[in-house]
């Protein structure tokens, strides 16, 4: 960021998110598997700030095979008890579980009619939607293409992917520009 330039104020002055915030937040993603690992990250954030998830992202991308939903849709009762051992990650059983879980649901959906991109961007009609928000106390935590997200995921099988989680989702993946007009990567994203 250039002197001068504005940013989100939400990832205050640690520089870890201000990194995320810098280069990652909002910026499209469309490949599956990224997309399935980002779906689990903001699944683990659930009642947690996103700087925890930071902190521990590496973590859990080492517990969880590089977050590779091939290889996590494998986990038996064995794996789990060991990643409920595991300090490095969010040792929580129901969301160690809904990663499975998703991953196996990720690789019926692949291996069916559809691929994960196309039914994710769909909800936002294959682009970003740039939103024009002043602060950021006027954005929201959930919209109806969140809650219609939410609902179709659920339908296939997918957990701890409510409503305000698919909408961090939305932000964090780029299918909405969240970031306020006058933060510079509003600009950089197509604001």
């Amino acid at each position: 960021m250039n002197p001068g330039q504005g940013r989100c104020t939400w990832c205050g002055d640690d520089p870890l998110y201000v990194d995320y915030h810098d280069v990652e937040w909002g910026v499209p993603i469309r490949d599956d598997k990224d997309l399935y690992a980002k779906l689990v990250l903001d699944g683990f954030q659930a009642g947690l700030s996103w700087i925890t998830i930071l902190r521990r992202r590496e973590g859990i991308e080492q517990a969880f095979d590089d977050l590779d939903p091939e290889v996590i849709a494998g986990y038996g009762p064995e794996r789990i008890e060991e990643l409920l051992q595991d300090t490095r990650i969010i040792r929580n059983r129901q969301k160690v579980e809904a990663a499975i879980r998703n991953a196996r649901s990720w690789i019926k959906l692949m291996e069916g009619p559809g691929d994960f991109s196309s039914l994710l961007w769909k909800h936002v009609d294959g682009e970003p939607i740039i939103n024009t928000w002043s602060h950021d106390a006027e954005v929201p935590c959930e919209t109806d293409r969140s809650t219609a997200m939410s609902k179709e995921l659920k339908s296939l099988g997918f957990g701890f992917c409510g409503p305000t989680i698919c909408y961090a989702f939305m932000q964090a993946v780029g299918m909405v520009n969240d970031h306020v007009v006058s933060c510079f990567r509003h600009r950089e994203l197509g604001g």
